[in-house]
């Protein structure tokens, strides 16, 4: 008897959550919406960015390498934030982080040159903040300065939410809100406390039950789902 196997297609770390987020941004009114951007592919370079390989990765990838801290640039489906004075983390659609390793891979060969590209995308998931209350969720938990002033299009930041280790990067300025990175074995502790921030904004309903004499007892429905959150797992 021939065997058989069954391909299932990857969960993403949030995907348990996508109900509640689209429940969160109804409740709100529009004021905020939390969504998962799963799969996104996430490149890890690093290099000289005087030297040549500076020049083949920037042709390869069709937009400069920010060289100022804490900036960002965009071109077409790209995006390149700054982390250091010689690293950068490149964004770009989900799927295609082989292809764009491979091609800066052979960027920099063609150079001669010297650099390390690494795929981190399994590393984080990437949750959207947007809205016109987005700033205003973020900061209970953010010790930047959010406004656009301070912290508008063209910049990013690592830095912490809800004590967790972010990468933030605001949207361009017809779309308020923000990319929010994080690894993926702390997304969701911050899930659940930006679902809890997000509650001032509107009514998310949830079911109680009685528990003796006429007491009400709140139950969270998701609890089956969320109960293995905090187990001990690998991080990635």
């Amino acid at each position: 008897m021939a065997e058989t196997t069954t391909r299932r297609d990857p969960l993403s770390p949030l995907s348990y959550a996508a109900g509640r987020f689209a429940a969160a941004t109804r409740a709100s009114g529009g004021a905020v919406r939390l969504a998962e951007l799963p799969f996104l592919a996430q490149l890890n370079v690093r290099l000289d960015p005087k030297g040549p390989a500076a020049d083949a990765v920037e042709l390869a990838l069709g937009i400069p390498l920010p060289l100022e801290p804490n900036t960002s640039v965009r071109g077409g489906e790209l995006a390149a934030l700054w982390l250091g004075p010689d690293e950068w983390l490149i964004v770009g659609p989900a799927g295609t982080q082989h292809g764009l390793e491979a091609r800066l891979r052979a960027a920099v060969d063609d150079a001669a040159a010297t650099a390390a590209v690494v795929d981190v995308s399994a590393q984080r998931t990437t949750l959207l903040v947007a809205g016109p209350s987005a700033h205003d969720l973020l900061a209970h938990g953010c010790p930047l300065d959010l406004h656009p002033r301070s912290f508008g299009a063209g910049r990013c930041a690592q830095t912490t939410l809800a004590r967790a280790q972010v990468v933030l990067v605001p949207r361009d300025e017809h779309k308020p809100g923000f990319w929010v990175l994080v690894r993926s074995s702390f997304a969701g502790y911050l899930a659940e406390w930006l679902l809890d921030a997000a509650s001032e904004y509107g009514q998310i309903r949830r079911p109680v039950e009685r528990a003796g004499r006429g007491a009400v007892r709140r139950v969270d429905a998701d609890r089956d789902l969320t109960a293995g959150l905090f187990a001990d797992r690998t991080a990635v």
